[in-house]
């Protein structure tokens, strides 16, 4: 049977789970993945080197900022894998929908301007990338698990109605 014979034509097109497993996601996992890692390898490497030839302000702000930005990637990753495995199959939109309440996704950011403007310029890369990769991630992730109107669960007053009647006189028929 081809895919367009089990395609319900009065159904809603299910476009979170076709954009979870389009082309643009496969590049956004790519480049958020791939992210973390050149953070991880820059934290680990030159930039705990750069870190240590700060000043103390500097330092301070390097430990907090750094740790801000290791939090945030994990999130993203987070979110990335919870996807992915829609992707491939593993889960469903609707368990990875439940699952993404625990990541935090959080449209503000909490940094602090004169912090950033005193850390070292790779960090200061790393944070603005992970920034505007957080963005595409929370606009994906509104696309992907915003319902439209039309397609949202609607109450029929009158079954509405009915329910009421049924769970008062405790009939199966009303």
């Amino acid at each position: 049977m081809s895919e367009h014979s089990m395609v319900n034509p009065h159904e809603p097109v299910p476009f979170g789970e076709r954009l979870a497993n389009s082309q643009a996601f496969s590049e956004l996992f790519r480049n958020g993945m791939a992210l973390v890692e050149e953070t991880a390898t820059y934290l680990d490497g030159p930039g705990r080197a750069e870190s240590k030839q700060l000043g103390r302000a500097a330092a301070l702000a390097y430990a907090t900022e750094s740790m801000r930005l290791t939090t945030r990637l994990m999130q993203i990753a987070s979110w990335l894998l919870l996807h992915r495995a829609v992707k491939e199959g593993e889960m469903s939109l609707a368990q990875a929908n439940q699952e993404k309440t625990k990541v935090k996704l959080s449209a503000l950011d909490n940094h602090d301007p004169n912090n950033v403007e005193i850390l070292p310029q790779q960090l200061r890369d790393l944070i603005d990338r992970a920034q505007k990769l957080r963005m595409q991630v929370r606009r994906l992730d509104q696309t992907i698990h915003t319902v439209p109107a039309e397609q949202a669960p609607s109450i029929n007053p009158v079954e509405h109605q009915l329910g009421l009647l049924k769970a008062a006189f405790g009939r199966e028929s009303a």
